[in-house]
């Protein structure tokens, strides 16, 4: 006896056959997304880097206009290897500045603010930057930025972040925006510029820590300081 005789309320079903169908159709979509996605990224066209942009905004500048060379610094203050390249090669980018050697543009940027415990320390810290920007000098910035990196796993609250400013000998105007976090806005809006013009000079990728001289991406600055004399004798050409 068939199985109909046997029921008959059974009716033979199709569905898992359209399931099939529909699965196999959004795996074909998916895959043409994708595929779509990496042929659109590849020819994608990068405009070369705005030097104005770049300038416009760092968060922190050191160094005397007429050194003879001049980089861009890409940092996050949540980006361990950041923290590494702090450690490396600090001391030796504040030597060439003093010596006039060197002009250097810190670009803050926040991608990992989402990383953090409180999600947007990286922001924070580049908006405290900001404020010793506008009321100190650079002695309190190289403290400041020195003293983030070490705190940075802690992440430290706008409260914190002021008072090792105030360590940092920053003045009171300073002090204030830092714990009333005045410029965290206007530091993501910066970061935003920052980070396309990184991202136009790497052709999409937006990576910390990162190096540009003459809008060019500077090779093993995670090894030691080495690069920086190396930029200094033979500075790529624009």
């Amino acid at each position: 006896m068939s199985k109909n005789s046997e029921n008959k309320d059974y009716e033979p079903r199709a569905t898992s056959s359209r399931v099939s169908y529909a699965l196999i159709a959004v795996g074909v979509v998916v895959v043409a997304l994708v595929v779509g996605g990496i042929l659109w990224q590849s020819n994608k066209s990068y405009p070369p880097v705005d030097d104005k942009v770049l300038a416009e905004n760092a968060s922190f500048i050191v160094g005397d206009r007429t050194a003879p060379e001049t980089i861009d610094v890409f940092e996050d203050f949540h980006c361990p290897h950041c923290k590494e390249f702090e450690a490396k090669s600090g001391a030796a980018i504040q030597a060439a500045v003093v010596a006039g050697k060197v002009r250097v543009r810190y670009h803050l940027l926040n991608f990992l603010d989402k990383e953090s415990d409180s999600g947007d320390f990286s922001s924070r810290g580049a908006g405290a930057v900001l404020c010793v920007a506008r009321n100190d000098n650079r002695d309190v910035f190289w403290k400041l930025h020195s003293q983030l990196f070490a705190k940075s796993g802690d992440d430290p609250s706008n409260a914190d972040i002021a008072e090792l400013a105030r360590a940092a000998g920053a003045s009171p105007a300073t002090v204030t925006c830092i714990a009333d976090g005045k410029l965290v806005d206007e530091a993501r809006s910066m970061a935003d510029a920052s980070s396309g013009q990184l991202e136009n000079s790497t052709k999409g990728s937006v990576v910390t820590p990162t190096v540009l001289s003459a809008g060019t991406v500077v090779d093993g600055i995670t090894d030691g300081p080495g690069w920086l004399d190396d930029v200094i004798a033979n500075p790529p050409k624009s």
